[in-house]
């Protein structure tokens, strides 16, 4: 009678048999790379929704790359051949760029769930080519209302007379100036208006044309000349916090950039838009450069409402552009995020709809314009950029403005 065979003989049979066994009866996971911005809360945040993915999906290990240059390594992973099978984008410019070049794959997804004009930023045609899976309100001033009372007033040549002090930071790494780009494209929005905005943000109006609202910023920060001297080197978070003790009484920007504690959010407030004002919004865009499945299948759980209100339920105000993500655990961060889906014409931030070159050039000259650097020399250079590109930033078929209930 032959005889059984041996455990370890039978092991050693299905490695030799099976090239994806780690082990009898286990199986090699597949790997899904991704490239992501985020670091502390955010990060934390992306983290718990990879967890809950892979739960339920067993076979799958999704491996985040963190990093803060994320589009030069990108570009250079890219061009090396070493593309991760997934990446974040923060800038439409650089996803219009790798799309144009041929580097994206398309993503077989139905993103209808997702409000103007961030799912059209994702498509090209009827061509899906991202995932919108995060989103922000940057046009907000932020303030303490047991400080400044009455409420401070909603329009930027009003604000701009008031005594108090802004938190002003805008160190960030390599991309440092971000802040004030951010800050100059929501002046010129509220007060130029939509087509004078995308004109500009797509190329097609000069930079020397919009001096005013560059400014008007600088009006609005040149109060104090030590805070001045010192925004360069001050991170956005650091001077945010200077909130807490009213070293500065107003901030400007998303609220998932103030890095508020949950306490400071229930004390903290924002100054209403007025009614009809269009908002700056951005948002971060999952992009897929291989053709692996299992990579697809995380993209696509990604969309989900489950996944999307998992994002805002966790640490760090999220907000989504979801339809059907309307539910949020803090107040403030359920009326910030209304305005996804009120009737505001929303416009994607300048900065970030620009090719990355541009952008680049542009939180340049938003550092040395605040340390003293001629204005009109700065806005001929950045033509300068434009011109030597020899494309518009924003192809015109980029719905770079829209409101929530478009089709």
């Amino acid at each position: 009678m032959r005889r059984p065979t041996a455990p370890f003989v039978r092991c050693a049979l299905v490695l030799g048999l099976l090239l994806t066994a780690v082990g009898c009866g286990a199986t090699e996971k597949d790997r899904v790379t991704i490239m992501v911005p985020w670091t502390r809360t955010e990060f934390a945040a992306f983290h718990s929704l990879i967890d809950a993915f892979e739960e339920s999906h067993p076979t799958i290990d999704v491996q985040p790359q963190v990093t803060r240059d994320l589009t030069p390594q990108l570009d250079a992973a890219v061009a090396a051949g070493s593309a991760p099978d997934l990446a974040v984008l923060p800038s439409v410019g650089a996803l219009t760029k790798f799309r144009n070049n041929e580097r994206l794959r398309p993503i077989e997804i139905d993103t209808t769930a997702f409000v103007q004009p961030f799912r059209g930023l994702a498509m090209h045609g009827d061509v899906v080519y991202a995932v919108p899976v995060k989103a922000d309100v940057k046009s907000l001033v932020w303030y303490d209302p047991e400080v400044i009372d009455p409420a401070p007033p909603n329009t930027w040549a009003a604000l701009a007379s008031l005594p108090e002090s802004w938190c002003l930071g805008l160190a960030s790494g390599p991309t440092s100036g971000w802040p004030g780009a951010d800050w100059i494209a929501d002046i010129l929005l509220a007060e130029e208006g939509v087509d004078a905005y995308k004109a500009w943000a797509s190329g097609t109006r000069e930079w020397r044309s919009v001096a005013e609202a560059w400014s008007t910023w600088r009006d609005l920060i040149d109060k104090n000349e030590k805070e001045l001297a010192e925004a360069s080197g001050l991170s956005f978070t650091e001077a945010t916090e200077d909130m807490k003790d009213n070293t500065c009484s107003l901030s400007h920007g998303a609220l998932s950039a103030q890095d508020f504690e949950a306490g400071q959010v229930r004390t903290y407030t924002y100054v209403k838009p007025p009614e009809g004002q269009p908002l700056e919004v951005s948002a971060d865009f999952v992009v897929k450069f291989t053709g692996d499945d299992s990579a697809e299948e995380f993209v696509r759980y990604l969309a989900t409402a489950k996944a999307q209100q998992a994002w805002a339920d966790a640490p760090g105000f999220a907000l989504s552009a979801h339809k059907d993500v309307t539910r949020y655990g803090n107040s403030t961060q359920g009326r910030v995020a209304a305005m996804l889906r009120s009737g505001h014409t929303l416009c994607f931030s300048a900065a970030d709809a620009m090719d990355p070159d541009v952008s680049a050039a542009f939180y340049r000259a938003v550092l040395e314009y605040v340390n003293g650097a001629d204005l009109k020399g700065l806005l001929e250079a950045l033509d300068r950029v434009r011109q030597r590109l020899g494309t518009d930033d924003s192809p015109p078929s980029t719905p770079l403005c829209g409101t929530p209930n478009q089709p």
